[in-house]
């Protein structure tokens, strides 16, 4: 479950974490009264479930209130890569020096947490990992014994945090770990800490993505879900009984199993393309199952193109084509070019049953890609 910047904001504030003053507006008016109450400059912020906000124009600095009423209308309502803006953060807008990078996530490779930090905050720390890892500082926790105030201080200083601040990182770092371990959460970080010309550090904005199978555990974060989701693809995911995930890219992936979608999404991203979602039918692929899931990519607006991967065990490769030729003649106009490629039981004579009007058919998982992302590139033109 993702947490709004607000939300884990809340938290984060709950927990001793310094954050700015702020209000959540929902229109015009309410952003106006929020100014009034914080005042200048003020930060407008989108609460959407996206990266990269500011370059998209879902984050604004007003210094009067001119500036914050027109920053309020072009924010509100605004489709923001595929979300409808309802909801702005105000807040007090932060003098800043500098801007750091703090967060705790779990290394799969390792098998233990790690706690980073790095002076290349504000920016994609995705991006850093990848072309200059070296300016991230990782320090691997054991579980068993938590983050020891001390490689809380080794990390920050191996990141070469300014020493009349690195106490204050340090500090916010272990509290970090504290949430993450109490808090039942899959990642949790700020990007970016704020260091003031005072010398204040300060989370100005807050990252908290927890495990919904630890929900039960979690009943105040529990209430959070709803008011969290904030997609009605994904409210429509969960009605369905799909695993879903909305991604930035333009490639629809639809599949019957996790690491079947996984393989599909890495195929898409190797020959040029990008995933617009993970979406695992799961068992079965009935025309009513199918329908879901086509009407809930169709509807993404950034998708231009789906792929179908679909391997046949239990569920037959001829069941499965019926369903989704079932499932396409349902559409007045089919509105995305639609790939499938089947395999398993029965793949043959599934292939066989799928109708070429409506679908394009591939023999191999890479052909069927290809020809997904070559369709999205057409279509992107």
């Amino acid at each position: 479950m993702k947490l709004h910047e607000y939300q884990a904001k809340r938290v984060f504030a709950d927990a001793g974490i310094p954050v700015p003053d702020s209000r959540l507006a929902s229109t015009v008016e309410e952003v106006m009264d929020a100014v009034e109450e914080i005042g200048y400059p003020a930060a407008i912020k989108a609460q959407v479930h996206v990266g990269g906000r500011g370059k998209a124009g879902g984050i604004e600095i007003a210094t009067d209130d001119g500036e914050a009423r027109e920053a309020a209308e072009s924010i509100l309502g605004m489709d923001l890569k595929g979300y409808t803006v309802e909801r702005v953060l105000v807040e007090t807008g932060v003098d800043f020096e500098t801007e750091l990078y703090v967060g705790v996530t779990m290394d799969r490779g390792e098998g233990e947490p790690v706690a980073m930090v790095s002076t290349e905050g504000g920016v994609d720390i995705e991006a850093v990992a990848e072309e200059t890892p070296e300016r991230i500082a990782r320090e691997h926790v054991d579980p068993a014994f938590g983050l020891h105030p001390f490689q809380a201080r080794k990390v920050v200083y191996e990141a070469g945090i300014p020493r009349d601040v690195a106490g204050d990182v340090a500090s916010i770092l272990s509290t970090l770990y504290d949430l993450y371990e109490s808090r039942d959460a899959a990642d949790i970080e700020i990007n970016p800490v704020m260091v003031t010309g005072d010398r204040e550090v300060v989370a100005a904005d807050a990252v908290m993505n927890v495990d919904e199978d630890a929900l039960f555990r979690q009943p105040e974060l529990a209430e959070m879900e709803e008011e969290a989701a904030g997609d009605d693809l994904e409210a429509k995911a969960d009605e369905y009984g799909f695993d879903y995930v909305r991604l930035s890219g333009n490639v629809g992936i639809i599949g019957n199993g996790a690491g079947l979608v996984m393989t599909t999404l890495d195929l898409v991203d190797h020959y040029g393309g990008s995933p617009a979602n993970f979406l695992d039918v799961g068992g079965g692929a009935k025309a009513e199952r199918v329908t879901h899931a086509l009407e809930m990519v169709f509807a993404d607006e950034n998708v231009d193109s789906v792929v179908f991967n679909i391997f046949g065990g239990i569920t037959r490769g001829d069941e499965v084509a019926t369903g989704i030729n079932e499932a396409l003649r349902r559409f007045d106009e089919i509105p995305k070019p639609v790939v499938v490629r089947l395999a398993g039981t029965n793949a043959e004579e599934g292939m066989e049953i799928l109708d070429e009007e409506l679908v394009q058919v591939e023999g191999t998982l890479e052909n069927a890609v290809q020809r997904a992302v070559e369709n999205a590139q057409e279509v992107a033109r």
